[in-house]
């Protein structure tokens, strides 16, 4: 659990130094070669940043364990911290357009491109690097907010690159109107990567069940025992930043004794534990009706012959997975 801490804040870290350079950079030669679209990538840099920091926070705070405040964790934090980095995106896209159409509309000024054209470059080259390793740690530790940073920085090498691509255009054809249609182009490509977080950020807040597969694999360990319950009903999961939670109601037969029904219990959680990752369950027991007809052979098992099924089981398990 520490090394996977380790590696999210080291991630979040490595994203802010990173995306501070870039904004200083941007912003500097942007306003010195009065290029919009240099500055509305600068503007992009500087919401990358600012989302840098919010996942390095929510990382830290969504890695604290549970306490009586927050007895399920603080999962929640990367969820707050994705939606919050979504609508920070949409408030940068409104500046940026404004802006661009003020240019189209009153005509844009003659640019000087050669120091737009090495700090675009440098800026897709960096953040092409940051950004795979930061997905690469997202993917390893399942962390919303690293994604969603990761997501920030892919989006921002394809917009460096346009506007790498922009201003050496202008450089050739003297098209300096080009500047601003590139800010709009800037500005509709952050646009949707904008949507996508906050997609995901309010999936997570809201409860969304898990993913299908996921929702499979909790259906297929549920059949592999069937032969020791009745049946089972209101599944339920939902996530919380990199954690399951899930819970259902057991019915058992009511002639099972309780300690055979909670080792029937146990047997299921541990192979949920070993089959998805950070996950808490949470089994309701309830006994069947007296005149159940689903599964009579259960019901007229000899309990102490139960058991003996379930040890067996859980040894032929044991062996197969070795």
């Amino acid at each position: 659990m520490k090394t996977t801490e380790k590696q999210k804040q080291t991630a979040a870290t490595i994203s802010v130094a990173s995306n501070a350079t870039l904004v200083v950079g941007k912003l500097i030669v942007g306003i010195s070669i009065n290029s919009i679209s240099v500055i509305s990538e600068a503007i992009h840099s500087g919401i990358d940043l600012m989302a840098a920091v919010i996942a390095f926070f929510a990382v830290k705070e969504s890695n604290k364990p549970p306490d009586k405040q927050h007895p399920f964790g603080h999962g929640k934090a990367e969820g707050i911290s994705g939606a919050f980095e979504g609508l920070l995106i949409f408030i940068a896209i409104i500046l940026i357009v404004m802006e661009a159409i003020k240019k189209l509309l009153h005509g844009a000024e003659a640019i000087k491109v050669d120091w737009g054209l090495v700090v675009m470059g440098l800026s897709a080259v960096l953040n092409t690097f940051v950004s795979r390793f930061l997905f690469k740690v997202a993917r390893k530790t399942d962390s919303l907010a690293l994604e969603a940073d990761a997501l920030h920085l892919s989006t921002d090498v394809i917009t460096s690159l346009g506007v790498f691509v922009g201003l050496l255009l202008i450089k050739l054809t003297d098209w300096h109107w080009l500047d601003p249609l590139i800010a709009l182009g800037v500005a509709i490509v952050i646009g949707k990567a904008a949507y996508n977080i906050t997609k995901r950020a309010v999936k997570d807040l809201m409860d969304e069940n898990l993913a299908e597969s996921e929702l499979d694999i909790i259906n297929k360990v549920l059949k592999e025992h069937q032969p020791h319950f009745v049946g089972f009903h209101d599944l339920r999961s939902r996530k919380s930043g990199n954690n399951r939670e899930i819970d259902l109601h057991l019915v058992q037969c009511r002639n099972v004794k309780l300690q055979d029904a909670h080792d029937v219990c146990d047997h299921i959680e541990e192979e949920l534990y070993k089959r998805l990752p950070r996950v808490h369950i949470t089994i309701h027991v309830e006994p069947c009706e007296e005149d159940c007809k689903i599964n009579r052979d259960l019901c007229e098992i000899d309990p102490a012959l139960l058991q003996v099924h379930i040890r067996a089981d859980n040894a032929a398990k044991d062996i197969n997975s070795q």
